[in-house]
């Protein structure tokens, strides 16, 4: 997989969950959500105990809240959606401060934004807690297909090229005066993003040429060869085995 590559979710640490293995933790996480998923929507009190949870794990991760809270704006869009339902599902209606909500459409917000919510958090503190390395060794132990795997790694290690090229075309446009104000402008940009989607083409085949030149025959090599003990996968699942248990226990009140 190459050098360590640190993401802008990643948070170095040397917490109890960092030394975990990554694919106990991938596993951990999965099980997590499709547990919050099946758990009923009326259940409320089960959705204040998957937070608790999470808390718990960012607390033993050393993830402060703040951290956590930033990483959380990425589901707005969703947020947005969820409080658009009440207005425009149909069903039964209610009046609140002198709004008719859709009751469906209320339900239906409040599930999106617990699950949504809660999903979103599980998988900010696996990030923040496992570099992109890690994350892709653990996908080649739980046996992701190696194809995908490895387009991954690739999408990963050259997304900073691309992103730098693009950094240096800009700089240099705007070292010859360009500044882009309006409709007219879209042309230059139109022919830098053409330019920046053959360069990359270009890369793309040297590195296929290169990978051939070594020996590359479709499969990777597996430098790090990483197992987990009976009690790092029991650390690991606590999560998750508590979850279902307030997931049944959800269903059963």
């Amino acid at each position: 997989m190459g050098a360590g590559h640190a993401h802008r979710l990643y948070r170095h640490g040397h917490s109890p969950v960092h030394t975990l293995p990554p694919h106990t933790k991938l596993a951990a996480t999965l099980a997590f959500v499709v547990v919050v998923v099946a758990t009923p929507r009326e259940a409320m009190w089960a959705f204040g105990a998957y937070a608790v949870l999470l808390a718990c794990v960012a607390y033993r991760a050393r993830v402060p809240a703040g951290f956590l809270l930033r990483r959380l704006l990425i589901e707005v869009p969703f947020v947005a959606f969820a409080v658009l339902m009440p207005f425009v599902a149909e069903g039964a209606r209610t009046h609140w401060l002198g709004l008719s909500l859709s009751v469906d459409g209320l339900w239906g917000a409040w599930n999106v934004l617990a699950k949504g919510t809660l999903g979103v958090a599980a998988s900010v503190l696996l990030a923040a807690t496992t570099d992109l390395r890690e994350l892709l060794l653990g996908l080649q132990r739980l046996k992701l297909p190696p194809l995908l795997v490895q387009i991954a790694s690739f999408m990963i290690r050259y997304g900073d090229v691309v992103t730098d090229e693009m950094r240096r075309m800009r700089i240099a446009r705007e070292s010859r005066g360009f500044e882009a104000r309006g409709v007219r402008h879209w042309g230059v940009l139109a022919k830098s993003a053409g330019a920046l989607f053959i360069r990359s083409y270009e890369r793309g085949e040297r590195v296929h040429l290169a990978m051939m030149s070594r020996g590359y025959s479709g499969t990777m090599p597996v430098i790090d060869e990483i197992t987990a003990s009976r009690a790092q996968w029991s650390y690991a699942l606590t999560l998750p085995a508590t979850a279902l248990l307030v997931c049944l226990l959800g269903w059963a009140l």
